[in-house]
């Protein structure tokens, strides 16, 4: 299944609601889900065409977690070798924008990199996840951006401000809750140029290893967002850029760099 976070109706005092996305590209209709997705999916009545509503974030997460450097090119590129643990960072809630939304190029930097990566999305309050019992706690894959402001990433020593900005965190189009991600395509397109191009199979900690490790440090929330990790070939935007991190299986998500 999946399932769309969106707004409709009349713009100045529209409606919001997750639904559940079904047929084809350009055809496509949302069923309206009754409440949220967590804890169980109630279908409604409501349908309403994809093309006629506004696609949101798929989830407003408490936090987002995300892995450093756990594609062993990508470490390399960056200068080092692979951890032998994952590298935990989180990327503040304000840093989620959905589908279609613009990346605010902020003033701060001089290199804004891309950096297009697996989402998770938790399904469920949990912690100290066992390994093989990962898959009970996660709700499903949606597609993210993880964009890092380079230069502040290297004078700082911390990655909270070069991580953190406004708009540094696209998320979307949608969760899918059906997916096997254990060996996917993931690639990254700067202005239609192919920028990245690997496959989750090539992650050094499985997305069940990840969702285990993380639990094991704090309490995991429904819609919380672990970002897994990002292939090789990460590079710098500038204003104008459009951006698009698609998934195999999953879908598209499209941005373009604004100006803040």
């Amino acid at each position: 299944m999946r399932i769309a976070r969106f707004s409709y109706g009349d713009p100045e005092s529209p409606a919001f609601a997750f639904g559940a996305v079904d047929g084809a590209d350009g055809v496509e209709q949302l069923t309206v889900i009754d409440g949220h997705p967590f804890g169980g999916i109630t279908l409604t009545d409501v349908r309403v065409p994809l093309a006629g509503v506004r696609i949101l974030p798929p989830v407003l997460p408490s936090k987002v977690i995300a892995i450093g450097k756990n594609y062993a090119e990508h470490a390399r590129e960056m200068g080092g070798e692979p951890p032998a643990e994952p590298v935990l960072f989180l990327k503040p809630s304000t840093s989620v924008i959905g589908p279609g939304a613009t990346i605010a190029y902020p003033s701060l930097s001089q290199r804004v990199d891309y950096e297009g990566e697996l989402a998770v999305v938790i399904g469920r309050l949990c912690r100290d996840v066992p390994e093989e019992r990962a898959s009970e706690v996660i709700l499903g894959y949606t597609c993210a951006n993880d964009v890092t402001a380079r230069d502040l990433q290297k004078t700082d020593g911390q990655w909270a401000r070069a991580k953190g900005f406004d708009t540094f965190c696209p998320l979307g189009p949608w969760i899918v809750t059906d997916a096997d991600v254990s060996d996917v395509a993931i690639r990254t397109e700067v202005n239609g140029e192919l920028r990245q191009d690997d496959r989750t199979s090539s992650l050094l900690q499985s997305v069940e290893a990840l969702v285990s490790f993380a639990s094991k440090v704090m309490t995991l929330l429904p819609g919380d967002v672990l970002l897994t990790g990002t292939p090789a070939g990460v590079g710098p935007l500038v204003v104008g850029d459009e951006v698009s991190v698609s998934i195999e299986g999953i879908g598209t998500l499209t941005n373009t760099v604004v100006t803040r």
